[in-house]
């Protein structure tokens, strides 16, 4: 169990590979822990060092009572880059992850290589949605919304073909804590980095599942347009978390992220 007390939360993280192999820090998305990333990282093999972790409110990390902030995340995940003597890493961050990602190379540029932002923006939804969703939780619990969040979360072929693995996913979900998930909601409701997104001068991939329905591809192409040289990437047939649903394909975005860092 890799576990550090960090802004006064433990916070569960998984550190993995080879020390001297580039390293990758991986950022969840909202209602999910770090096993949304197994397959990409088993995709990638021994080719990187893995960083997994936690983000406050999920998993087997603290839930602090909400509201959260965006900058609290922030700082989590920066404490536990500089408490583990982390100076450089590359960033692969999905939804609210990706927020974080960006947030934490628009602060510190000097530990950010690179970039991944999967299926997030700049901007996420309006006040009133974010509103909506936290009195619908408090009112009546994750489970009253689940069944719609998997619908954008994964591709109408996935939920068809592998519905156990969905139900698995749903289980996770549902058991998210509830200070931690409506935390969040607040992280986003407020959540602006549209400055963070243009100051920011590194190699950038945008990807974007071509199903998804939580951050369309859209949404997600505003978002590359205000990141200087950032490409984007439609990951076909994919929802909201093509980590889960195509794998192969985003460790292959990451390989050929780290091949020209190092080129």
């Amino acid at each position: 169990m890799q576990v550090d007390l960090i802004n006064g939360h433990h916070l569960h993280y998984r550190r993995k590979g080879d020390p001297d192999a580039p390293l990758v820090v991986f950022a969840n998305s909202l209602g999910t822990d770090l096993r949304i990333w197994d397959g990409v990282r088993e995709h990638l093999g021994g080719s990187i060092q893995s960083f997994c972790y936690d983000k406050r409110g999920h998993g087997l990390s603290d839930a602090p009572p909400a509201p959260y902030t965006l900058e609290e995340h922030i700082d989590d995940l920066a404490g536990l880059l500089e408490n583990l003597r982390i100076r450089r890493a590359i960033l692969c961050g999905i939804s609210v992850g990706g927020m974080i990602a960006l947030g934490l190379a628009a602060r510190l540029p000097g530990l950010v290589q690179g970039l991944i932002l999967c299926d997030t923006a700049h901007k996420i939804g309006s006040e009133a949605l974010w509103n909506a969703r936290i009195e619908q939780i408090r009112q009546h619990g994750i489970e009253s919304i689940a069944d719609g969040i998997l619908e954008r979360w994964f591709s109408e072929h996935f939920r068809q073909v592998a519905p156990a693995a969905v139900a698995g996913w749903r289980n996770m979900l549902v058991r998210t804590p509830l200070e931690g998930y409506i935390g969040t909601c607040t992280a986003l409701r407020d959540a602006d980095l549209t400055a963070a997104a243009e100051s920011l001068r590194l190699p950038v991939r945008c990807l974007c599942g071509s199903q998804d329905g939580a951050t369309p591809p859209d949404l997600v192409r505003s978002m590359s347009a205000l990141i200087a040289g950032s490409r984007f990437q439609l990951v076909a047939g994919a929802g909201h978390l093509p980590c889960i649903e195509a794998p192969e394909e985003l460790a292959a975005v990451i390989r050929a992220l780290i091949t020209e860092i190092q080129s």
